[in-house]
């Protein structure tokens, strides 16, 4: 008899697993595509003939399931770079960037050429969000005093409550959010981008260090050669 079965390998979609956070523009659950990094993301690995599915949570948590070698995930995104991630995961090409600086409160500007100028004043960041070396470094030495919340909404919030002098923000999320978020209506006018930025960071996804994560690498950078991100 004719046998119409299709092969396995046939039959079965090659699927991808990621994680990431709610970080609009970039990435999130409702936005269209999921975000225009998420969009990238998913037409590279589409033009490899893999289906992503991407799965949001918060951040640290994000980074934790992605790390843990019995994952589903073969990794997370977006991330800046950082030399220490080495250990753990494998880098892709860069898919994507945003302007990193400081959000400040509109009538009280802060000008500053290097960042041991800011060694008096507190600076909000995100648990566990890379921000730059130099930054990082400092902050870890106690040069820079650093204060820890749990995203870039609660910042935006202390800086206009004047409960911080500066927080360290994408610029694009930070237009993203005074404009989307419905909670930030009343501070929209209370703060302002600092206009000198940190750094313009590439955005990357982190795949775990292993045999598959270096084989899904691999497939994704083939994938980005073979889409224009910016037409997407």
């Amino acid at each position: 008899a004719l046998c119409l079965c299709l092969s396995s390998a046939q039959a079965e979609v090659k699927r991808v697993k990621l994680t990431s956070l709610e970080w609009p523009p970039y990435t999130g659950q409702t936005l269209p595509e999921q975000g225009a990094t998420a969009a990238v993301a998913r037409a590279a690995f589409a033009a490899m003939g893999y289906e992503l599915t991407i799965e949001f949570y918060p951040w640290s948590r994000a980074l934790l399931l992605a790390r843990r070698p019995d994952s589903d995930y073969v990794g997370y995104f977006p991330e800046y770079y950082a030399e220490s991630l080495k250990t753990d995961f494998v880098l892709s090409a860069p898919l994507g960037n945003g302007p990193l600086g400081f959000v400040e409160r509109t009538d009280d500007p802060l000008h500053w050429t290097k960042l041991t100028d800011l060694a008096h004043i507190t600076i909000g960041t995100v648990q566990d969000y890379i921000n730059t070396e130099e930054f990082d470094r400092l902050a870890a030495e106690g040069t820079l005093h650093v204060e820890p919340a749990s995203n870039d909404s609660a910042n935006l919030r202390k800086v206009a409550g004047q409960r911080l002098r500066l927080a360290v923000i994408d610029r694009h999320v930070m237009a993203y959010l005074l404009e989307h978020e419905v909670e930030l209506a009343e501070v929209r006018e209370l703060v302002q981008f600092n206009p000198r930025i940190l750094e313009d960071k590439q955005l990357y996804i982190c795949f775990r260090n292993d045999a598959r994560g270096q084989a899904m690498v691999r497939v994704f950078n083939e994938g980005l050669k073979r889409i224009d991100p910016q037409a997407i």
